[in-house]
């Protein structure tokens, strides 16, 4: 699975964090890590232009290679389970259908990319002080490269918690300022975005603007828990997201409509050993999506601690198809969600 797959989008956000796989022992530059950071949209008046850019055709397509001759993907009814999945079930990939927290501080995050296609990835708010706080993927903000380059940073950011079949039952929100290391400002001639992904750095951090009548977005969709230094190997963990495969490959059977459920027992890469993952045949589009420790399936809870985000596939990680692989939140993470506390 390739992240530049075509010219046309230089960054397809799939689980892969790049185009290429690091090769084993892979390493990026030294030097202290910190906190880069980027403006988004500041004002009222860029917020309500992202907001009619995202309209249900426009979300529904996001993610195609060719937008153009793409047809509008059908809506997913599957319909809802009110019984409680039963605790540690392991799930290889299946709709989320069990309600829940988790169906409100999940979602899709959009964006456009530099080529102005656009393209999406998975994201969750998570508990803080400030109770805007959304973590996602590095690689669905930004590329490798300078940070003050125009084509580093993707931009049209909207999340949309709850995102089912093109309608924002929760509202959408732009984003107000983002981080990542600054591993990510790699010289792009000499690293791939997969070397930074591969070393662990593949962490995003969004702060969401208040809703029109100033409501933090925690007060609309609660939050989930978040825990650094976790998990340890055989924890039964749970990640979701929203894959999107399916509008370019008619094989893959996500296209977005839906989130969904992969549970199981995490271990570490066979080739990337600094990430961790589930049997899951998650696609492109569940990139950020969250890897939750703890969690509590019953019917109305829904809720767990965030340990990590979807990086990547069996292709870069290793491991017997299909695998998906997150980066474990660590001190590089704790810092980038330091910085979003003091927004």
């Amino acid at each position: 699975m390739s992240v530049a797959m075509s010219a046309a989008v230089v960054a397809l956000v799939a689980p892969a964090a790049a185009a290429n796989a690091a090769p084993s022992g892979t390493r990026v530059a030294a030097g202290p890590d910190t906190v880069t950071t980027h403006a988004g949209a500041t004002t009222a008046r860029e917020h309500h232009r992202i907001s009619a850019y995202w309209t249900p055709e426009r979300m529904k397509l996001a993610g195609a290679m060719v937008p153009e001759i793409t047809p509008v993907p059908e809506d997913d009814n599957t319909p809802d389970d009110p019984r409680p999945l039963p605790a540690n079930t392991p799930d290889p990939g299946a709709v989320w259908t069990h309600g829940g927290a988790v169906e409100k501080n999940v979602g899709r995050l959009f964006f456009t990319f530099s080529d102005g296609y656009d393209g999406s990835c998975t994201a969750t708010v998570v508990a803080g002080a400030n109770r805007s706080t959304v973590i996602t993927a590095a690689h669905c903000l930004r590329s490798v490269g300078s940070p003050s380059a125009d084509d580093t940073w993707n931009h049209n950011f909207y999340f949309v918690p709850g995102y089912r079949n093109g309608t924002k039952p929760l509202g959408g929100f732009s984003v107000e300022a983002m981080a990542t290391s600054s591993r990510w400002n790699a010289d792009p001639d000499t690293t791939e975005s997969s070397d930074v992904a591969a070393a662990g750095y593949d962490t995003g951090l969004l702060v969401a603007n208040p809703t029109a009548g100033g409501h933090p977005i925690a007060d609309v969709t609660g939050s989930q828990r978040i825990g650094f230094g976790r998990p340890v190997e055989d924890a039964f963990l749970h990640a979701f997201g929203y894959p999107n495969y399916g509008l370019n490959v008619p094989g893959d059977p996500y296209v977005g409509s839906r989130m969904i459920h992969c549970a199981g027992t995490s271990h570490p890469g066979p080739k990337v050993p600094l990430l961790w993952g589930e049997t899951c045949d998650m696609s492109a589009g569940s990139s950020g999506g969250p890897h939750l420790a703890d969690f509590d399936t019953g019917t109305g809870t829904g809720t767990g601690t965030v340990v990590g985000v979807t990086t990547t596939d069996e292709e870069l990680a290793g491991g017997q198809a299909p695998m998906l692989y997150a980066t474990r939140l660590g001190e590089s993470a704790h810092r980038l969600y330091t910085w979003a506390q003091s927004r």
